[in-house]
């Protein structure tokens, strides 16, 4: 199904007189500021975040998954849930393929259907943290890492073929995000497992393309909970390294251990030209992949922060691959993405609004209270209205989830997909 241009009109009408007040309070406080707004709203326009194939489906956890009713089936119908979220929200102009999980069964149709919904291919991703279907070779003990060159050969060519994939639909980049590693002390040797997997990488990144990226996650736990391979950012930075310039970290928010400085480890990475992509989601104990902004908003922003100043200031780091990571079982899939949507326009806009010019003087003359002050300053304003503002200049909804609660979409899916429709994949 489609949002006509009339149903989003007719329902911004509603709201618009109120939106207009109080867009044009801030934005007289902000031109009082120096800050040109129409840039601002430019830039939240131009901000585009890819999501993932499997995220339109309802989440769970290995105790259980209930279903949201009328989920995508296919990877054509979630084409279709990208460009009802596109429609709502014109944030959401990209998907990120997780393959063996959506595998296009007609290439071309799949990029008709995506031009369709105005949706481009971002990142593919791999996967051998799972063994598939007439799998020849288990990854129980490892993929790229495995002690059986088989099992290594085996994932490295999974990894081929989802370049492959990636490259026919006009993807330009691949994501690799290992499982490997070992619950037990003793069950692998560290430096055998970590040179099995830097050799693999090795051999993936002589097949990329010319104009493709390589893109390398880490995580310090879980499936694995006495080591894994990549288990930070300093290993993936490492590894990129060894590849090559092609080569970049990605940093997913919930990959990190407990009040680990995330800001710090971006800043680290853009000022080495070497963060090539970023995974939004929120969490509380650990990989929770709940909403963004849902947890630790200050967090959030504080990490937006050094994102503007990188993508400013560090011209040696290509500007990074958005993609959100979130999973939910309780929520509406799409009314989760948009709620997850907002808060990253809303981090990115506060951001914006830095004075990066008086934060560099309070901190060259080590003037805490005024640097603490300037932060503050951008967090503390509402910049609701901007990013409203950002839409409506787009062409998409003053209120997303109102007016997909308004419009009824969810049961509209039902109607035309079932209550026992189930998304593929995950």
């Amino acid at each position: 199904m489609k949002i006509s241009k009339d149903q989003i009109y007719n329902t911004n009408q509603k709201k618009i007189t109120q939106h207009h007040a109080r867009f044009d309070f801030l934005a007289n406080e902000l031109d009082a500021s120096g800050l040109q707004v129409n840039e601002l709203v430019d830039k939240l326009v131009a901000f585009q975040v890819a999501i993932p194939s499997w995220a339109l489906g309802a989440g769970g956890t290995r105790f259980g998954r209930f279903s949201y009713q009328g989920e995508p089936s296919s990877l054509e119908q979630k084409i279709e849930d990208i460009g009802l979220l596109h429609q709502l929200t014109q944030t959401a102009g990209a998907v990120s393929l997780h393959i063996p999980w959506d595998i296009p069964e007609d290439t071309l149709a799949i990029k008709e259907k995506a031009l369709e919904n105005r949706i481009v291919f971002d990142a593919v991703n791999s996967n051998t943290f799972q063994d598939q279907k007439n799998q020849a070779f288990s990854y129980k003990f490892g993929s790229l890492c495995n002690t059986n060159k088989a099992v290594r050969e085996q994932a490295i060519a999974h990894n081929k073929e989802v370049i492959k994939i990636g490259n026919d639909l006009g993807s330009k980049s691949l994501t690799v995000w290992l499982a490997d590693g070992a619950n037990f002390p003793g069950q692998n040797n560290f430096q055998t497992a970590l040179s099995h997997t830097e050799n693999s990488l090795k051999e993936i990144y002589k097949y990329l393309p010319e104009d493709w990226k390589l893109f390398i996650e880490y995580k310090p736990y879980e499936p694995n909970f006495y080591s894994t391979v990549i288990q930070d950012w300093g290993t993936s930075f490492m590894l990129a390294n060894a590849c090559g310039p092609k080569a970049y970290t990605l940093v997913d928010l919930g990959h990190h251990l407990p009040n680990t400085n995330i800001e710090q480890i971006v800043a680290t990475l853009m000022l080495k030209g070497k963060l090539g992509g970023f995974h939004f989601n929120d969490s509380k104990y650990g990989d929770d992949d709940v909403t963004v902004g849902s947890i630790k908003p200050y967090i959030l922003f504080l990490i937006f922060n050094e994102l503007v100043y990188g993508m400013e200031n560090n011209k040696q780091n290509p500007y990074p691959a958005w993609m959100i990571d979130a999973s939910h079982n309780t929520k509406d899939p799409l009314e989760d993405l948009m709620q997850s949507l907002e808060a990253i326009q809303i981090a990115y806009a506060k951001a914006l609004l830095v004075d990066q010019t008086k934060l560099k003087a309070a901190q060259q003359e080590h003037d805490v209270v005024a640097c603490q002050e300037i932060l503050h300053a951008a967090y503390n304003t509402d910049v609701r209205p901007l990013v409203a503002q950002a839409r409506i200049n787009a062409g998409g909804a003053v209120t997303p989830i109102e007016t997909y609660r308004n419009l009824q979409i969810r049961q509209s899916l039902i109607d035309i997909r079932g209550k026992n429709s189930v998304a593929s994949g995950l």
